[in-house]
């Protein structure tokens, strides 16, 4: 400390007996910085402070590191501070040349501090206002440090919910199961999946009322793709008893504006992917309704259908993904490249929200994909080829340990071979027919096709009907309520277009796909 320098404790002589209006000053005082604190928080205090005593003021550390301490402020300050922790006091004043530091302690230990530094002489009334500031200012800064563990823990939560989503959703069932045991509830089984379509800024409402109408029974998530979409895994004794009766999607759009409700039909816990898909479907019909709520239409699944013909073709077709081995340890492996290439088939360049990764880091391990499989992933015929071998492997690598790399005998050699089964002709037949039926506008067939034909991209697809692009985007809005099914919307039904349309025109009687 130089010459110049001193500290000592901050200690008053008792003052006279205040007047009626410096009472009523200081309380004024106490009472503006009480409504500063609740507006602004301590950054709104600290400024009114800095302004009303014309000095630099602000909260130090003394148990900060050098470089922290180095940018806090003043040394003056700083070295007070250091002083009120090493004394163990409450208080203290530091005097420099032409100027002082005053320090109130914000915690029990000192270290933290409000500091405030004045040109001498001070104005008379600062330490009783750091004083009384000082308390209020304690008060807001924890309420402040335990709103931010509140948000880091509801931030963890979201993230660990989402993980357990993205398990669940890539077949890795045991391992959804420990964390949403952890998190509560329970993982429903057998189950249906509601996806609300709500503001951004209602979904933690929205998911308030979704505990509350199932009784805290409902595994409840955020959407990690979609900011306004919260997804309910709802038990099925709890859920839509039929598809015109559903109350918790009428309590659901009754309780909030602007809400629609897609409903899957009843499936286990391990059919979570398509249950997803289900609810995503029904939810493009209910936003078209007056109630605002949709249950997945009854209709043949592809899965279903496809199983028989298709699983030992799908298995020998991913062998080489299932059996990759990455070169080095922190590159991808078989696991993280399939689910990379399902969440990219079902939400597109939207996929780096739910796997969390860079698009470039997207476009790697997609390339890396197309090279394993040798597939023409920039091709709807492609993209619609892996989707169905995905769907019909839903266990990954794990579940088809050392899948033989030559197809079984009884396997179909190829995708034509699986769609010219006559389980996969009957889908395809009551897939497409509601695209002939007598509710089916003009040319809704023909608009499908050149839809197809085009990779799903609308401006191609409105130049081959000579439209325009929004009136190619109404025409197909209005084929989306036709078949039930999301087509302009990831996920959307494409691929099981594309794949029914070709199974037509394998079967004979139907025109081409693309």
């Amino acid at each position: 400390m130089t010459r110049t320098e001193r500290s000592t404790l901050i200690s008053y002589p008792p003052l006279p007996t205040p007047s009626a209006d410096r009472s009523l000053g200081r309380a004024e005082d106490v009472l503006k910085m009480h409504r500063l604190a609740h507006s602004g928080g301590s950054a709104a205090l600290l400024e009114w402070l800095a302004a009303r005593l014309g000095g630099w003021i602000a909260v130090v550390d003394a148990d900060a590191g050098p470089d922290a301490r180095a940018a806090a402020g003043p040394e003056l300050a700083l070295r007070g501070a250091g002083e009120l922790k090493a004394r163990g006091v409450r208080s203290a004043v530091l005097h420099g040349e032409g100027s002082a530091a005053l320090l109130f302690a914000l915690d029990g230990t000192g270290g933290r501090a409000l500091a405030c530094v004045l040109d001498l002489p001070h104005p008379p009334g600062a330490p009783a206002l750091l004083a009384d500031a000082a308390s209020v200012l304690a008060l807001v800064l924890r309420a402040e440090e335990a709103e931010r563990r509140e948000e880091r823990a509801e931030l963890a939560e979201s993230r660990a919910r989402e993980a357990a989503l993205h398990l669940l959703m890539n077949g890795r069932l045991s391992t959804a199961h420990q964390i949403a045991e952890a998190l509560g509830p329970s993982l429903p089984d057998p189950l249906r999946m509601y996806v609300v379509e709500c503001r951004a800024g209602q979904r933690g409402e929205v998911a308030r009322i979704c505990r509350e109408l199932t009784g805290g029974r409902a595994w409840i998530v955020r959407c990690p793709v979609y900011v306004r979409h919260l997804i309910a895994l709802v038990p099925a004794g709890l859920a839509a008893r039929s598809a015109a009766h559903d109350p918790l999607s009428e309590a659901l759009v009754g309780a909030a504006r602007d809400l629609s409700v897609g409903v899957s039909g009843q499936l286990l816990l391990r059919e979570a992917p398509a249950a997803y898909t289900q609810a995503f479907h029904a939810l493009a019909v209910a936003r078209g309704r007056a109630g605002r709520h949709a249950r997945f239409g009854p209709g043949p699944e592809l899965e279903l259908a496809a199983h028989a013909a298709g699983t030992g073709w799908a298995r020998a077709l991913l062998a080489p993904l299932h059996g990759y081995e990455p070169r080095r340890p922190q590159d991808p492996g078989a696991q993280e490249l399939r689910a990379t290439a399902h969440a990219w088939l079902n939400f597109g360049p939207h996929a780096t929200r739910l796997l969390k990764i860079h698009r470039n880091t997207l476009a790697t391990r997609l390339r890396l994909v197309e090279s394993v499989l040798a597939a023409d992933l920039a091709r709807l015929p492609g993209q619609a080829e892996l989707s169905l071998a995905l769907r019909l492997t839903p266990g990954g690598p794990a579940a088809f340990p050392g899948a033989p790399a030559e197809r079984p005998a009884d396997a179909p050699g190829d995708l034509e071979g699986v769609l010219r089964h006559p389980d996969l002709s009957d889908w395809a037949r009551a897939h497409l027919a509601p695209l002939t039926g007598p509710d089916a506008p003009s040319g809704a067939r023909e608009t499908v096709r050149a839809w197809l034909r085009s990779d799903a991209h609308l401006v191609p697809t409105a130049a081959a009907l000579g439209i325009s692009v929004p009136g190619a985007r109404k025409r197909l809005t209005r084929i989306e309520a036709l078949l039930e099914r999301s087509l302009l919307q990831s996920p959307s039904a494409r691929h099981d277009l594309w794949l029914a349309h070709r199974a037509e025109e394998l079967a004979g009687f139907g025109g081409p796909a693309a």
